[in-house]
C-alpha cells in the first residue's frame, strides 16, 4: 500500500489500526521477554514464579494474532509473485479467489475466537496453573487480532473488487524477493 494509493479516510484509519495492532504485538513480545527473564531469575534465586509458563504462552498467542493483519498489509506474508505474474490476465481472478477464501476463513476464526471469550467469561473458566487467571482476559487479544485480520482481508477484498489491486505493500514484497 503505497502512500500515493491509500488516500481514503477509512483506508487510512484501517492502516493505522493495522499498525497499532503491530505495535501491540511488539509490546507482547517485549512482555514475553520480561516473563522469560523473570522465570530465569526466579530459577536462579530458588523463588517461585507461579503461572510464568502460562503467561509466556498467552503473550506468544497474543503477539501472533495481533501481528497477522499488520504483516499481511506490509507484504510480510509469503505470496508467490512469480506465479501471480505468470498468470497474466487471470491474476485478478486468482487474487480475488484467494482474498475470498482468506476473508471467509479469517471471519470464521474471528467468530469462534469471540465466542470462546464469551463462553470462557460466562462459565468463569480459569487457567489450570497456579495463577488461576480468568481465561477470557488472556483470550481477548487473540480474538481482537482475529477480528483485525478478518477486517484486513475484507478491506483487501473490497479494494481488489473496486480498484483491481490490493493494499499490500509492494515495496516490502520486492525486498523479500531480492
Amino acid at each position: 500500500m503505497s502512500a500515493s494509493f491509500r488516500k481514503h479516510p477509512v483506508g487510512n484509519l484501517l492502516d493505522r489500526l493495522y499498525l497499532l495492532a503491530g505495535y501491540l504485538a511488539a509490546a507482547c513480545l517485549m512482555g514475553l521477554l520480561v516473563v522469560i527473564v523473570m522465570q530465569m531469575v526466579a530459577r536462579w534465586t530458588d523463588l517461585t514464579f507461579p503461572g510464568g509458563t502460562q503467561y509466556a504462552g498467552y503473550l506468544m498467542a497474543a503477539s501472533t494474532f495481533l501481528a497477522f493483519a499488520y504483516t499481511l498489509n506490509s507484504g510480510g506474508h509469503i505470496r508467490v509473485e512469480l506465479l501471480l505474474q505468470a498468470l497474466g490476465k487471470s491474476k485478478f481472478l486468482v487474487e480475488l479467489w484467494c482474498l475470498l477464501v482468506g476473508t471467509a476463513a479469517s471471519s470464521y476464526l474471528a467468530w469462534y475466537a469471540v465466542k470462546l471469550v464469551y463462553w470462557s467469561r460466562k462459565l468463569h473458566d480459569l487457567s489450570q496453573g497456579l495463577d488461576a487467571t480468568p481465561l477470557w482476559y488472556v483470550q481477548i487479544p487473540v480474538a481482537a487480532g482475529a477480528i483485525i485480520l478478518a477486517v484486513c482481508f475484507a478491506d483487501n477484498l473490497v479494494t481488489v473488487i473496486f480498484t483491481r489491486r490490493d493494499n499490500i505493500n509492494q515495496s516490502a514484497e520486492a525486498g523479500l524477493t531480492e
